[in-house]
């Protein structure tokens, strides 16, 4: 028993410093030498519970997204207001982008692999962004009465993640315009209201204009 117990600290530590030295060095220049350092663990340990370094990168991304799920029920009522779904998409976005209670590489990580891609990136689409951006499709979709993939569906979804990534992507240019980062719930619920605001804004206007370029575009999945 402490030997398992043993085992599964040493798989935490590793979890956990391998987090912190991808987020800051990038998948190419980190080193399991160094990450054991971190974690107080040999090198035969990345090993054993990973198979190698890129086993403990897909570990580090499955993990940070599995800490970042926190499911709604009401984004899964097709019969619920799909304004109410939206929000609560929204507001579930910023809390996985922003949300300070998980450790400050989570979003530095993932941050890092949007715009330096390695072969995990399509795990992680498939486990987890398809998934999300089919809901989120379906909920425009719904909004505009339109297919979904309809170009305008499309783009008014990729429209709203935007507004969300941004508030990670762009926060070195943010800070430097002295534009604060939101760091509690009050302030968190406060730009997801006006970033669903701002987006059924924008969605009511496509609606009531309609498109001359609604044709199908890839949506990458469905509801």
């Amino acid at each position: 028993m402490q030997a398992r117990e043993e085992s599964h600290a040493t798989f935490r530590r590793l979890l956990d410093a391998a987090g912190e030295v991808f987020a800051t060095r990038g998948y190419r220049d980190a080193t399991v030498r160094e990450i054991c350092g971190a974690a107080g663990a040999n090198v035969a340990a990345v090993n054993y519970h990973f198979g190698d370094k890129a086993g403990l990168y897909r570990a580090v991304l499955r993990e940070t997204h599995r800490a970042a799920q926190e499911p709604d029920p009401s984004l899964l009522d097709p019969n619920a207001d799909p304004q109410d779904r939206l929000h609560a998409f929204v507001h579930g976005m910023i809390r996985k982008v922003l949300d300070q209670g998980r450790p400050s590489w989570h979003g530095r990580l993932m941050a890092r692999e949007m715009v330096e891609p390695t072969d995990a990136l399509d795990i992680i689409l498939e486990e987890s962004i398809r998934p999300s951006w089919g809901v989120l499709v379906g909920i425009v979709s719904q909004l505009l009465g339109q297919p979904l993939d309809a170009a305008v569906t499309v783009r008014c979804a990729m429209s709203i993640v935007g507004q969300c990534v941004s508030q990670r992507h762009c926060r070195p240019v943010m800070e430097r315009l002295g534009i604060a980062e939101p760091r509690d719930a009050a302030a968190l619920a406060s730009l997801a209201a006006h970033i669903t605001q701002y987006s059924l804004g924008g969605i009511e206007r496509a609606r009531r204009l309609g498109t001359d370029d609604s044709g199908p575009e890839h949506t990458g999945g469905h509801p």
